[in-house]
């Protein structure tokens, strides 16, 4: 885009509050916050800088989102900076992200919290105090009754599910209410969201004080609770921390930034004792011959302080190298936090060691560095775990877990089912075997990985490797053996140091694998044994033609008696039980 062509865009946009993107096709090369869109916009028409003319100069279109405060803007900029990851913005690798309340795009609305509306959702947020928004949610539900099931779930009941029983859905599903009464039910909803607290709050009091004169003390005291929430929701800062000072809890944090790199150090301190501490790694604003103000040590605290707390407790101070921007500040103070830059005293010492481990490059800070260097391989930034678990070759799963930059990335976690069979060998081929598949006919979204991990010693090594050279996928791969703690790879078996911080990162991704697949076979294994295998006339093999007819016992759950009936050994009183026990 040329300076005209952004001078027309700015003089389209509302003076009003929002979040703006400079696109490029379908990517977004940057996001932005602003108390004024119009004039924030219009500032673009003349970069200060060679990486602001960069990005204006790649970008073809400019979209925006308008926000009720500029702290939701600053809020809604750290949610899209996290989900689209654009060149130009400082990006802190981790996997939070502020709660949205979603209403999905369907003719009998759903309502959501979620990190992610699916397509045509209208969504309210983000918010920072996730409690808080599944108390409203719930009251919501309480007050208007709207559904929270899936659309997959809403077209296939023939009676009303739980919900209906217990008062939170008025099951349109199955006509319980007509459309018209849910469509009102759903405006006055949203009329919540955008600051009409009267419609949740004054129906809540009268409860509570009905509750009240009936000597129902305990309902009153939760409907009390609830409507505090509710009143607060709308307000512009959260509460106040409360206690005394030696009860304090404080985050340290001081930024280093070389390139195109940022580390920022972070030390907590609970009760004047210092008990932890550790280093994130952000990627800075690519520049074009010119850093500009963007790659300031002040810049990348301002963009780690909004994305690192989004699903964590705030402390009650934070200490802090640089002063981060005026309006990442405001917000802090308006949910308690006490924020400070101290030049002298014990506080400023201890700004100055997290600064010091900022600083710290390579060694035993940058264990991912060292893996790399370990095993002969290109710094493996994205590593992927594999485990199998499974009881006697019964409930066979298996999990896939993977590690961005050293922290876990759960949005991108996967668990498969594998076939029955007491083999480990051949289970670990056939989940590798799934994935390098996939990977090689593009059918996972996710990006290759720099490092494979394997659960196991040479036998599970040795079939991952021939599940790799079936599909064609050439990524390093190399096992971690629990007996020993041993690195088994393709070269041979090699014992680390067992402080040695590469051997403590392939043990994390490999605890997790183990968990993730554990956690999975349980439930797969729970939810098979005692909900079919207790039913009278359910052996083994009519629960296999079950699972295989249906895919899941939530499947077998919503199927009709007809639809039971037509499975091969399931009589009519079979499909009776069945339905009766689920």
């Amino acid at each position: 885009m040329d300076a005209d062509a952004v001078r027309e865009r700015a003089a389209a946009l509302p003076a009003e509050p929002g979040v703006y993107q400079f696109r490029a096709g379908e990517t977004t090369v940057y996001v932005g916050k602003a108390v004024d869109l119009r004039d924030r916009v219009r500032s673009y028409t003349d970069p200060r800088s060679g990486r602001i003319r960069g990005m204006v100069g790649r970008a073809e279109r400019i979209e925006f989102a308008v926000t009720d405060t500029e702290t939701q803007a600053l809020l809604l900029e750290a949610n899209l900076i996290k989900r689209l990851q654009p060149r130009y913005n400082v990006r802190l690798k981790d996997d939070k992200s502020y709660p949205l309340v979603a209403f999905s795009d369907h003719s009998v609305p759903r309502i959501e919290i979620t990190r992610d509306p699916e397509e045509g959702a209208v969504a309210y947020g983000p918010f920072t105090n996730k409690g808080r928004v599944e108390t409203v949610v719930k009251a919501i539900r309480n007050e208007y009754r709207l559904r929270g099931c899936s659309d997959h779930k809403y077209a296939n009941r023939d009676r009303p599910c739980l919900d209906y029983e217990m008062g939170i859905c008025s099951a349109p599903c199955t006509g319980e209410i007509d459309p018209e009464s849910y469509a009102e039910d759903v405006a006055a909803a949203r009329r919540f969201f955008e600051g009409e607290t009267g419609v949740l709050a004054d129906p809540l009091r009268r409860q509570m004080e009905a509750a009240a004169e009936n000597a129902e003390f305990e309902r009153a005291a939760n409907l009390r609770d609830r409507l505090e929430a509710v009143e607060a929701f709308h307000g512009e800062g959260g509460e106040a921390v409360s206690g005394r000072s030696d009860d304090r809890t404080v985050d340290v944090l001081a930024a280093a930034v070389e390139g195109t790199v940022a580390r920022v150090a972070r030390l907590h301190s609970e009760r004047g004792q210092l008990v932890d501490r550790e280093r994130h790694r952000l990627d800075a604003p690519e520049t074009d011959g010119d850093e500009g103000e963007t790659n300031t040590p002040a810049a990348v605290l301002s963009a780690f302080l909004t994305q690192y707390y989004a699903e964590r407790e705030f402390p009650d101070a934070v200490l802090l190298a640089e002063r981060p921007d005026d309006d990442v500040v405001d917000w802090l103070e308006s949910e308690g936090v006490a924020v400070r830059v101290p030049g002298a005293g014990r506080e400023a010492k201890l700004v100055e060691l997290a600064l010091k481990n900022a600083r710290k490059r390579g060694g035993r800070d940058d264990p991912i560095g060292a893996l790399g260097d370990r095993l002969g391989i290109d710094r493996p930034e994205r590593i992927e775990g594999f485990d199998v678990s499974h009881a006697s070759g019964t409930a066979v799963v298996g999990s896939d877990v993977c590690f961005v930059d050293g922290s876990a990335e759960t949005s991108d976690y996967r668990r498969k089912k594998l076939t029955d069979r007491n083999d480990d060998y051949a289970n670990m081929r056939e989940l590798v075997r799934w994935r390098a598949t996939r990977a090689v006919e593009e059918r996972d979204d996710r990006p290759d990985p720099d490092l494979l991990l394997i659960d196991g010693g040479e036998g599970q090594l040795g079939a991952a490797r021939d599940a790799l050279a079936e599909a064609g996928w050439d990524v390093p791969v190399v096992a971690l053996a629990k007996a020993e703690e041993l690195v088994v790879t393709p070269d041979g078996t090699l014992r680390w140091p067992d402080d040695a911080p590469e051997l403590h990162l392939l043990q994390r991704v490999r605890d997790e694998a183990h968990r993730f697949a554990v956690q999975y076979h349980q439930t797969v294994r729970d939810e098979v044994r005692t909900v079919l295998d207790d039913v009278p006339g359910v052996g083994p093999e009519t629960r296999k033609r079950l699972l295989r007819r249906f895919g899941s016992v939530e499947n077998i759950r919503e199927a009709s008696i007809e639809d039971l009936t037509d499975v091969n050994g399931v009589g009519e009183k079979t499909a009776e039980r069945l339905r009766n026990r689920l």
